[in-house]
């Protein structure tokens, strides 16, 4: 979906992604800015759940280069990587009864010890980078922030104020927030995760559910079942379209499922032939090992088509560009942090790892 709405950037749904049929990515706003113009003011409305953290800093990082005055608009909610993104304001406004979440970044790993012991690394520098962040704008003590992180902290509109993560409130009501599980969160209120529950915001949809799945009822991308961008002349959203009961579930964890995605995904049997092994990971229930298998035979029977031959649309899911490596935001700075971004390497390889 677009993100550039009458000159506004509008940031709905997941970070880094498009689950549930709503979401933004990097690019889309490095995008959007260039389009803008590096000079022009420009608005930020926010309303997601979160997302990838490596992506929001991305997103962060672009915002504060931005020469124009940024406004951001938290519409509904700022949560994780989302809050991140809104530190980018040279004003910050909550809609009453928005909601902004501070917590600490988290991934899943799959791989030797070598491979934790990175990513725990990985983790902590997203963290710190974040810490940074928030203590820039808020100016509070860092070592707190990071306590408030590992805590996970929700603040309404005059919470944020008084911490300093928000420079104003606005009487305008929250619209209703963006598609999200935000049951995987370990104080998120009730209202949410019962919204979730409800309207089947599921961990399990962040994979495509294979053909012998029972099916979830008709999903189109003309209805989601998400808040639902705002129109330009009317700051009033529109009533989102009730949500299809999904009948997509799995008895694998969370973790088991990215882990599983992930190892098909990044092994070096997919190299070249990247879209067959996310058609495995994603439209297939067919265990890791089998899968990169089939990847290994695919590789020994003839060469994949290159990169610019398009993919069977009933058979492949598209590759996604990627955030990672992301500097963290440059110290020093007088008003907002102007951190180096290396656009070049933001989108070579998000399945590195996904931070939520």
């Amino acid at each position: 979906m677009p993100i550039l709405v009458d000159g506004e950037l509008v940031l709905y749904g997941f970070v880094g992604d498009d689950f549930w049929d709503e979401g933004f990515t990097s690019t889309q706003v490095l995008d959007a800015l260039a389009e803008i113009g590096a000079d022009a003011d420009v608005t930020v409305r926010i309303n997601s759940g979160g997302g990838f953290s490596h992506e929001g800093i991305a997103i962060y990082n672009a915002l504060a280069r931005h020469k124009g005055r940024v406004i951001v608009e938290v519409d509904a909610i700022a949560a994780s990587a989302a809050s991140i993104i809104a530190m980018a304001g040279d004003d910050i406004v909550m809609r009453r009864g928005a909601d902004m979440m501070i917590h600490d970044p988290s991934g899943v790993t799959f791989g030797t010890a070598a491979d934790h012991e990175q990513a725990v690394t990985r983790l902590n520098h997203h963290a710190n980078s974040m810490v940074g962040i928030y203590a820039e704008q808020s100016g509070e003590d860092p070592a707190a922030i990071r306590s408030d992180m590992k805590a996970e902290i929700w603040l309404n509109g005059e919470e944020a104020v008084a911490r300093g993560y928000a420079t104003a409130t606005d009487d305008t009501a929250a619209t209703d927030v963006a598609a999200f599980p935000y049951q995987i969160y370990s104080h998120a209120p009730k209202r949410l995760t019962a919204q979730a529950k409800q309207e089947g915001w599921r961990i399990e949809s962040f994979f495509r559910p294979t053909a012998s799945a029972v099916q979830p009822k008709a999903h189109q991308k003309e209805t989601p079942t998400m808040a639902p961008k705002p129109e330009a002349a009317d700051k009033t959203p529109a009533t989102p379209a009730s949500g299809p009961a999904t009948g997509n579930t799995t008895a694998a964890s969370a973790a088991d499922v990215k882990a599983r995605i992930k190892a098909i995904t990044e092994d070096d049997a997919a190299q070249g032939r990247e879209a067959l092994a996310k058609h495995l990971a994603f439209d297939t229930d067919m265990p890791a090992a089998d899968a990169i298998a089939a990847l290994k035979v695919a590789a020994s029977d003839a060469p994949q088509a290159k990169d610019d031959a398009a993919p069977d649309p009933a058979k492949y899911q598209a590759s996604r560009s990627a955030a990672a490596d992301l500097a963290q935001p440059a110290p020093g700075t007088s008003a907002k942090p102007k951190a180096a971004i290396n656009t070049g390497g933001i989108y070579a390889a998000r399945r590195a790892g996904k931070e939520a």
